[in-house]
């Protein structure tokens, strides 16, 4: 069904091709012509009955009145017009409404319309204020917190894809992710010039996801590249309308990409086999899938309270100890802010996140078990860096289900009494009274921090470069 604007215009498109009035048409369909106005203006909808005898008389078909296209460049122009002013955005300015009349010339409304794009497209920029962002992010952490970080719907779409190129099983190898976007109609096509606010880049027009030519730092392999890009197909994706859309699409699209790499029904049975061992490691679940770290933590995440009975929380945390990503359902006390968010906020000194840091050797897994507040928790944290910052990947459990992991018998041990300040943030008071006065220090400042993002239809990303680099590409031939 068209929207009623659509409808109507179509029914006045059929009238006037006729050569008939409202009075006319009216009288031979046993209607009102005040009725039939109102039909044409989209405020009512006609009934079946009347929609087949205004088909009949207009000697068009049903399905012509019922299409979805406007009926001509000009009916398009008026029905976005009028959309607009139904929206939110105008609505806030208190402004009257403007109907198209007929001796409107197009010219003005094709001005007034695009003053609406524009308005529109600058209020999707300043959709992602920190604080709007910052909300967002705590609204999608709880909603997956709500869900036990799990989503069948997904989970068997990526389990449906793989298995349709024939993946029988161990690490998805690119060729395999090759044949999976060969299905949709793409090819994976290897870029040195990418735009340098974009990870990758997919070409709907030309059929091609644009990946870089090798690994980029961070642990964003290109097989998850390539498999986001085709999330975006496969899950129907449409470009945001606000930062928290943006925000749940790029997460469906990751998830989306590890349920391909660690398919649900392999992977759980290798953490089934693992824990009837009691020898859970997620370096072992890594090395399995050919996956890095980060990405093995955050698939067992998914997987391991629906399938193995387990609460947990997982970390990824910064050099200086600031909260990159975060997840927990097993009531971890996460440091947050007043609207809720954790990304940014600094870890205790004592967690396991933080603690891994200290020691000299860090190529295997660090495991602590840390009191807090809310209870007792085992946690095994891999530390790495990339050429901007070293980080940390913690998987985190209640006491109670440390038995299941290796590393439980370490005696590593620590005391973490926040969110109470005392605990690590408060100077000891002696010492603040020393230095009080007699001390200065010059802080590291993160460039970005002064530097706004690009703002365009996808948060990050500079729609010039990106249009650009699209034109570019347009006509190459591989």
């Amino acid at each position: 069904m068209p929207d009623l604007s659509t409808l109507g215009r179509r029914v006045r498109h059929f009238r006037t091709e006729a050569g008939l009035t409202l009075e006319q048409l009216g009288r031979d369909v046993d209607v009102a012509p005040s009725q039939l106005s109102l039909i044409e203006n989209g405020r009512r909808e006609p009934r079946l009955t009347l929609l087949s005898a205004l088909a009949e008389r207009l000697d068009v078909t049903v399905g012509d009145l019922l299409d979805a296209a406007p009926p001509s460049p000009r009916a398009a122009l008026e029905i976005e017009l009028e959309h607009a002013q139904e929206g939110a955005a105008y609505r806030e300015l208190g402004l009257p409404e403007l109907r198209a009349t007929r001796g409107m010339p197009d010219d003005v409304l094709r001005t007034l319309v695009g003053l609406h794009r524009e308005l529109d497209r600058r209020a999707r920029q300043a959709i992602a204020t920190p604080e709007e962002a910052r909300r967002a992010n705590t609204r999608q952490r709880l909603r997956m917190q709500s869900l036990d970080n799990h989503v069948p719907a997904i989970e068997s779409l990526a389990s449906e894809d793989v298995a349709a190129v024939g993946h029988a099983g161990g690490a998805l190898t690119h060729r395999t992710v090759s044949l999976m976007a060969a299905r949709l109609g793409l090819k994976i096509v290897h870029a040195d010039d990418l735009p340098h606010s974009a990870r990758c880049v997919l070409d709907l027009e030309n059929g091609r996801i644009y990946i870089p030519p090798a690994s980029i730092p961070g642990g964003h392999g290109l097989r998850s590249l390539a498999l986001q890009a085709m999330a975006h197909i496969r899950l129907g994706h449409g470009e945001p309308t606000s930062y928290a859309d943006f925000l749940r699409q790029r997460q469906d699209a990751s998830y989306y990409a590890a349920a391909c790499l660690m398919p649900e029904e392999p992977a759980v049975a290798f953490l089934e086999r693992a824990k009837r061992e009691r020898d859970i490691a997620i370096e072992d679940f890594r090395d399995a899938f050919g996956v890095t770290h980060e990405a093995a933590a955050l698939r067992f995440s998914n997987l391991a309270t629906i399938h193995l009975g387990m609460r947990l929380h997982f970390l990824r945390a910064a050099g200086d100890g600031a909260v990159v990503r975060a997840y927990e359902n097993d009531g971890l006390p996460l440091p947050v802010d007043v609207t809720g968010a954790t990304e940014g906020q600094l870890v205790c000194r004592h967690w396991s996140a933080r603690r891994a840091f200290a020691r000299s050797t860090r190529t295997t897994e660090y495991f602590q078990y840390t009191d807090t507040p809310a209870g007792t928790f085992f946690e095994a944290t891999q530390t790495g860096a990339t050429e901007a910052e070293e980080f940390s990947i913690t998987i985190g459990v209640p006491y109670s289900d440390s038995k299941w992991f290796r590393g439980r018998e370490t005696q590593n041990h620590e005391v973490s009494r926040c969110p109470d300040l005392s605990c690590c943030r408060r100077p000891d008071a002696d010492e603040a009274s020393r230095w009080a006065g007699r001390a200065w220090a010059s802080a590291r400042v993160h460039a970005h921090i002064f530097s706004p993002l690009p703002r365009g239809t996808y948060p990050g990303i500079d729609d010039r470069e990106l249009y650009a680099f699209l034109d570019a590409h347009a006509d190459d031939s591989q």
